[in-house]
Parts: structure tokens; sequence; C-alpha cells
């Protein structure tokens, strides 16, 4: 029998003022997940979504830099000497790299103006590939694998080298000192085998982080933009597969420190879920860290995560690693 994967991206939070010291999940009202959850467990987040998946589904954390996973989500080519560099949009100004969430209106020019830059390092043969709002994957054949600060938290401005730090300067001079900034770079390497009881999985997101993890496993994986769509797919997918259903909008919202956003697409996830699962008898919602509302960082906090068929974890700590063979049962070593 199949089981559903919930993954409620960056569902924890800071508690919120306007909701008077609650957090989105105490408020947001989900009247689905309270009436299937049979049991309820505890876990500790990780910095970033690869690391949890790869642990949650593994074991171990990833042997992959995120650009080379989401590289792997997008279909691309990373095979090789070639190199991947994960591109988000930020402000470069008074030394300092500020990430930029709330593109809706900048997005498209940014992706021009990258566009008709890359020329710069046309010699190594670039494929970029862009998905939301301005960010980016970069593979190239380029031998420079920079250490650079990572989202979501400004950080001192490191000069990025060689002919992609001209690229990045070129465009933060166009658009005056907004740009796509590298981290997470790396090559391919072998990754570690996924749990016998959670193969045949079939990931779907809008994110090629979550792709990205399923795919460097081997497993199935399933790119759909629209939040709604994802939920028809998946259930189609159940009847084959163990589904692995990752809302990225949650963590997305949370970043822009929109807590009513946050809150609005928790409510409206559960009932797609009541709408599409209500017959499904293997549910497991989780939560892979924290992410701020208040401050848009990322929070390694203790996280939930719930079960509708093994009543045996009652409020406890399990680590990361020990959740799926301890809710799964026999099969998993």
């Amino acid at each position: 029998m199949s089981t559903l994967f919930v993954l409620l991206d960056g569902a924890e939070d800071h508690d919120i003022p306007q909701f008077g010291g609650k957090r989105p999940l105490d408020v947001a009202e989900m009247p689905f997940l309270d009436s299937v959850a049979k049991s309820k467990g505890y876990t500790t987040g990780r910095e970033y979504t690869h690391i949890f998946l790869n642990e949650f589904l593994t074991g171990h954390r990833p042997e992959l830099k995120r650009a080379v996973i989401e590289a792997l989500g997008l279909d691309m080519n990373v095979s090789g000497t070639r190199t991947a560099y994960r591109l988000s949009p930020a402000y470069i100004k008074d030394g300092t790299v500020e990430w930029a969430y709330n593109m809706e209106k900048l997005h498209a020019s940014l992706t021009k103006c990258v566009l008709d830059n890359l020329h710069i390092v046309e010699e190594y043969g670039p494929e970029i590939n862009f998905f939301l709002n301005g960010r980016a994957i970069l593979t190239m054949e380029w031998d420079d694998i920079p250490d650079l600060p990572s989202p979501p938290m400004p950080a001192p401005y490191k000069e990025v080298p060689g002919p992609l730090g001209e690229l990045v300067g070129c465009v933060a001079k166009e658009m005056n000192g907004l740009t796509v900034y590298p981290w997470g770079c790396g090559r391919f390497n072998e990754q570690r085998k996924i749990y016998e009881c959670a193969k045949d999985l079939m990931t779907i997101s809008d994110s090629p982080t979550a792709l990205g993890v399923s795919a460097s496993l081997g497993q199935g994986y399933k790119l759909i933009k629209d939040l709604d769509e994802r939920f028809p797919e998946a259930q189609k997918d159940l009847e084959s597969f163990n589904v692995l259903l990752h809302m990225d909008e949650v963590d997305e919202y949370s970043h822009q420190k929109d807590p009513q956003k946050k809150v609005r697409v928790l409510e409206h996830i559960d009932k797609l879920m009541e709408k599409y699962f209500s017959d499904a008898e293997r549910i497991v919602y989780f939560v892979d860290h924290g992410t701020s509302s208040i401050t848009g960082e990322h929070l390694p906090v203790r996280v939930p995560f719930w079960t509708s068929f093994d009543p045996s974890v009652n409020n406890e700590d399990v680590p990361v690693k020990c959740i799926v063979p301890r809710i799964m049962g026999h099969g998993c070593k």
C-alpha cells in the first residue's frame, strides 16, 4: 500500500505579534489534518530543505551541493567536469548581499538582463534554467567552485571569481544593484541509497530542490508549478507509487514576511487534502524547518510530523534519520 508524504515546507515559525504571540501553524484552521492524524511526533529541522529531505529519505545528509541537486531536478547536464551554480536574486550594496524575494515585478527584466550578458561565459558552454521569480541554475565547464554566502539572511559581500563574477557585476550595474548571486556550487558525485520502504517514490513539486533530491536518489519527479494542480496528479500517482507532495509556497510566503498569506495557504492546502485524499489510508505530514515570517530567515528548530496510520509515536522526539524506519515498520534497513 502506497504512502503519501506531505511536506509543509518551512511551516514552523516565530511567535507572531499580530497573531497574539501564536505561530501560523497554531492559527491556521486545518480540520482535515486534525481529523486524520493518529499520532504526532517531533524532530529537529535542518538549515535547508534538501538537507532535511535527504536525511529523511536515506538517513544521511546529501553528498551533493544544492545547485547540483536542483540541476538534476531541472534535467540539466551535470556530467563530467561541469559545475553547477545556484543563482538567486540579490541586491549588492554597501558591501552586503541582500537576497530579494519580492520579485514579481522585476524577475522578467532581471532574467532578460542575465541572458543578454550570458555571452561573458560563452566559452564555458553555459546552460541556464530559470524558475521561481528570477532564480536560476547555471551549469558550465568551469573548474572554480567558490564558497559563497547563502540565503536567506543578508551577508557580507564576497567577490565572485572569474568570468562568472564579471557576469554578476555587469547585471548589477545595469539593474541598479540587483543581480543573481551564486551559491551552493558544486559537481556531481554519487548519492546514498533511499530507504527500501520509501522507494518507488514520485515527487511532485514546483521546486527543483525537492525534485532534485528525488532525481538524485533514482526516484520519479514531476514539476508542477500550480499548487492546485499538484493534488489531482498526486492522487493519480498514489495508485502506483509512494508520493512526496511538496508545498514550497508555505516557505516562500514566510520569506516574503507575510504571515497572513502563510496561514491562508496552509488552510487552502488542508481543503485540497480533504478534497483529494479523504480516503487515503497512509498519510505522513512533515515539516523540514521553520521560516520566520518576521525576519525571513530559516529556523533549524524543533518541527512536527503527523501520521494517519501509526499511533505509536506519542509526542516523542525522533531523529530525522529514524522517522521513516520508525513509522514505515519492517522493510527498512
